[in-house]
């Protein structure tokens, strides 16, 4: 069932065109005596007054009569239609709902707490109504589905291995566009668009947290020490050819063995070096 155009009139020209000489009739027919019907009139007057109806912006109204479709009315101001027309109001509006913390386990097995934000709105409001029970519930609920089925496709972080590998904390776009699209294909059947998805909250369980934490501390150590290393190592480089070119000093291998030792104790170090000075020999 899709969406389409229903019947109503601007509410002012309504009134001017419809209900202002129907008001001027019936009081015409109801002051001419007992003889004419003065129920039908106001029974009349009555139904056309309750075709009035206010249609907000960004807002939609679907009309139904004795249980058919009969079109949605997305003008907004005062509107006028058929006062037999069952009227349901559907917000047009973007929302947003931020889902609760789920445990999930990621593609290597590993609990870890994840919620997203998700952004929707309804668009075709015939779809929205009578396709679903709820639309709004059925959104939320497809959503949390949806979040829990990629968080499965994904590991926490990306192996080390596979540095390039997509993964929930390291490609966050990646991530987002797939958990919009994976969203919007369970909600096209009630009529949403889904705008943006965006995770808010990703961590680790708390029953494997801290361990989770010790392997990112070592991962990090190793990564800087090897930074620090090359370092070293360059600089040691550039001190022995200075020394060759400037003829500075000449070392044989022992002594460079031992200055290269020496630097690189200094270089690599994670506290500060006390130097001990040579004042030279009492003999």
């Amino acid at each position: 069932m899709n969406e389409r155009q229903g019947f109503s009139l601007n509410g002012y020209i309504a009134g001017l065109l419809l209900l202002l000489p129907l008001q001027l009739l019936s009081i015409y027919f109801m002051s001419t005596g007992p003889s004419i019907p003065k129920l039908f009139f106001i029974g009349i007057l009555a139904a056309c007054w309750a075709g009035f109806f206010m249609v907000q912006p960004n807002q939609g109204k679907v009309f139904t009569m004795f249980g058919s479709y009969m079109g949605t009315e997305r003008r907004h101001g005062l509107r006028w239609t058929i006062p037999f027309f069952m009227r349901k109001t559907v917000s047009l509006r973007i929302r947003n709902f931020e889902s609760a913390k789920m445990k999930v386990n990621d593609n290597q097995g590993n609990p870890i707490e994840i919620a997203a934000i998700i952004v929707w709105s309804v668009t075709d409001t015939a779809e929205a109504v009578f396709e679903v029970d709820d639309y709004e519930s059925y959104v939320t609920i497809q959503s949390e589905s949806a979040i829990r089925n990629m968080a499965s496709d994904f590991p926490y972080d990306p192996r080390d291995d596979e540095m390039a590998e997509v993964a929930l904390r390291s490609h966050p776009m990646e991530i987002s566009n797939r958990l919009q699209k994976e969203i919007q294909d369970r909600l096209n059947k009630a009529g949403i668009t889904v705008h943006e998805a965006r995770i808010s909250h990703l961590a680790y369980a708390a029953e494997i947290a801290s361990a989770m934490l010790q392997r990112q501390q070592a991962t990090a150590i190793i990564a800087a020490r090897s930074r620090i290393v090359d370092g070293a190592v360059g600089m040691v480089e550039m001190a022995l050819a200075r020394l060759s070119e400037n003829n500075i000093v000449e070392l044989d291998e022992e002594r460079k063995a031992n200055m290269v030792s020496n630097l690189l104790v200094v270089l690599c170090g994670d506290k500060a070096t006390q130097p001990v000075v040579n004042t030279g020999s009492l003999y």
